[in-house]
């Protein structure tokens, strides 16, 4: 509705890996495909999924060409599973980290890499996260992992909002889609903006003697432990961005447990 097309590609973008995303309808009887999300209003910007062949590395660096070339869409590129990207990895070494420093091709590409142990199996179960940030340096790139999806939401707003174009990194566990307290209000969307660490909602902090610092899905099994076994006395804090590291928006959190 502001303008910003989309463009997500992958393997089974349209209909979702194992978890139905239903961005395109397929008529039955004729084949004919329809995309909701497209009429929303009359004058919006477009959406385009598509769905693409098992070639990582063909299909992400067109990806990386077509947001460095086209910078106002959104431009995503969904692994089926974060390991895939391995596939790819030259592309991400050689282009992707440095697509500024070392081509002067600024991007706003996002790579979503679902990731974490999910029951799938071996080569299914890591997006390689320490690889991404071990390629972190300069800004060169944004690396997250969301835990709601208003966040998510405004991560990806973010990202286009920003006058500072650079990749984005997406770790993007499965569980989370189908998670009952993975979950955001209507009003948790049409406001406020992404948060790169969130603080616990505990009421009385100077009863806190204990702060966890955690991401991810994690933060759910956390947070069912402390519930379950009736603990009043933990703060657990999530980190929603590995990089660039919220170095001090942490501390200042941290400081407000002053007890802990």
């Amino acid at each position: 509705l502001e303008g910003i097309p989309v463009r997500l590609s992958g393997q089974d973008s349209g209909r979702g890996t194992f978890s139905q995303r239903h961005a395109i309808f397929t008529d039955s009887e004729n084949g004919n495909e329809y995309i909701p999300l497209n009429y929303l209003e009359e004058n919006q910007a477009k959406i385009e999924p598509l769905d693409s062949l098992l070639s990582e590395a063909a299909v992400l660096g067109y990806e990386y060409g077509y947001s460095v070339s086209d910078p106002v869409t959104l431009v995503i590129w969904e692994a089926q599973f974060g390991d895939f990207a391995n596939a790819a990895q030259v592309l991400i070494d050689n282009f992707i980290a440095s697509s500024y420093t070392k081509w002067k091709l600024p991007n706003s590409l996002v790579m979503l890499l679902p990731h974490g142990l999910e029951g799938q199996g071996a080569e299914h179960s890591s997006a390689r996260l320490e690889r991404f940030l071990i390629l972190c340096a300069e800004d060169n790139m944004i690396v997250t992992n969301p835990t709601t999806p208003a966040q998510y939401f405004h991560l990806l707003r973010r990202q286009m909002k920003s006058k500072l174009r650079r990749p984005l990194v997406v770790m993007s566990p499965k569980s989370l889609l189908r998670h009952l307290d993975a979950k955001s209000s209507q009003e948790e969307f049409l406001s406020g903006e992404f948060k790169e660490v969130i603080d616990d909602d505990i009421s009385a902090k100077d009863k806190v003697r204990n702060v966890i610092l955690t991401s991810g899905k994690i933060y759910y099994d956390l947070l069912k432990h402390r519930n379950v076994n009736n603990i009043s006395d933990t703060a657990i804090i999530r980190i929603e961005q590995y990089y660039p590291y919220p170095e001090e928006k942490i501390n200042s959190i941290i400081r407000s447990y002053k007890n802990a």
